[in-house]
């Protein structure tokens, strides 16, 4: 008999970590000590489960890249003790956190698999169960003695995708989390089927924890009609070293001089701007409309496929660790599968 898979399970808080008080109707968090009397099936199978929560445990509104860094340091401490992480997290922060961990733990050969409901367990339709205990599945799963899935992951309503590839997509129903410019890691029906080309190989190197993330970046979002006061009130935030500019479509923006002055005069500055669409599928392609051929010529950076998540947690990363000149370097390096360089028309 193969030996058990030990898995860590890391509960944040959120949605799934709740349950109903059937006397008083009142939502309460769920003690994780009593994970096997919520989850009886569990004990049939071939897994010991330990649990950590937050303590106090975090609504996903409140996270943050404090709490990311200790969220990485649990798994950097107990790494060589498990064999997968769990990690539970309210669904309107998700996409974030995945992604910042994918960035701040280097070297990752282990699945680190981020799930959650839209219902509390304690609820009777709850989505939680099942995610919770796919989850487990694919935390657990091995070949030849190597993890199936070394990297961070979203597990919800049966499809595993990418963490730093993922948006949160629907508030209302199940499948919360949509992949729209990368494919399913793997989808879980009668069997859990994995898309092996798409999933990151281990390179069995020393994980590596970066805890430097520089928080001073800002979202800048067109639309028609955006005024000259708007854009230099976040271009002039004190102490501001990027912004992301959300454009339309494949990376446009409008040609107003102004605003490529504005552009330019941060850009001097030393500030980083980079290029990502507000569309949820498809590429930047800076130069492909002449509305933005005026952005690539006064360098601003194209961020190619990347959410608006991931480059959150890219550029607080990079920030964090390398220079300016290394950083816009790297903008354009696929460092954990968050972007496509060459992406197929």
């Amino acid at each position: 008999m193969t030996a058990p898979s030990n898995i860590l399970v890391i509960y944040t808080g959120g949605t799934i970590g709740m349950i109903r008080d059937y006397q008083s109707d009142a939502l309460h968090p769920f003690d994780f000590g009593q994970l096997y009397e919520q989850f009886p099936v569990l004990k049939q199978q071939n897994f010991i489960i330990d649990c950590i929560s937050f303590d106090p445990i975090v609504d996903s509104s409140n996270m943050n890249p404090v709490k990311w860094i200790e969220l990485a340091t649990i798994i950097e401490e107990n790494y060589e003790k498990y064999d997968g992480f769990i990690v539970l997290h309210g669904s309107d922060t998700m996409a974030y956190s995945a992604s910042a961990l994918s960035f701040i733990l280097e070297n990752l050969n282990k699945p680190v698999i981020f799930t959650g409901s839209q219902l509390p367990l304690g609820v009777f339709r709850t989505d939680g169960r099942e995610n919770f205990i796919t989850s487990v599945e694919i935390a657990s799963a091995h070949i030849d003695d190597t993890p199936v899935v070394p990297e961070v992951a979203i597990l919800f309503e049966n499809k595993l995708l990418r963490g730093n590839r993922t948006i949160k997509f629907n508030a209302e129903n199940f499948q919360a989390f949509r992949s729209v410019n990368y494919p399913v890691l793997a989808e879980a029906g009668v069997h859990i089927i994995y898309n092996h080309n798409y999933i990151l190989k281990p390179n069995f190197k020393k994980l590596k924890v970066h805890r430097n993330l520089d928080t001073n970046i800002a979202i800048l979002k067109l639309f028609p009609g955006i005024g000259r006061n708007t854009v230099d009130a976040i271009l002039n935030i004190p102490g501001l070293k990027a912004i992301i500019l959300e454009t339309f479509g494949t990376g446009n923006a409008p040609t107003d001089p102004w605003l490529l002055d504005s552009f330019r005069q941060a850009m001097a500055r030393g500030i980083i701007i980079l290029n990502v669409t507000q569309c949820q599928v498809g590429f930047v392609e800076m130069g492909k409309y002449q509305t933005s051929v005026e952005l690539k010529k006064i360098g601003v950076i194209g961020g190619y496929d990347i959410t608006t998540e991931s480059a959150v947690a890219k550029l607080m990363y990079l920030l964090g660790e390398y220079t300016r000149e290394q950083t816009i370097e790297l903008l354009h390096v696929s460092l954990r599968g968050e972007i496509t360089l060459n992406p197929v028309n």
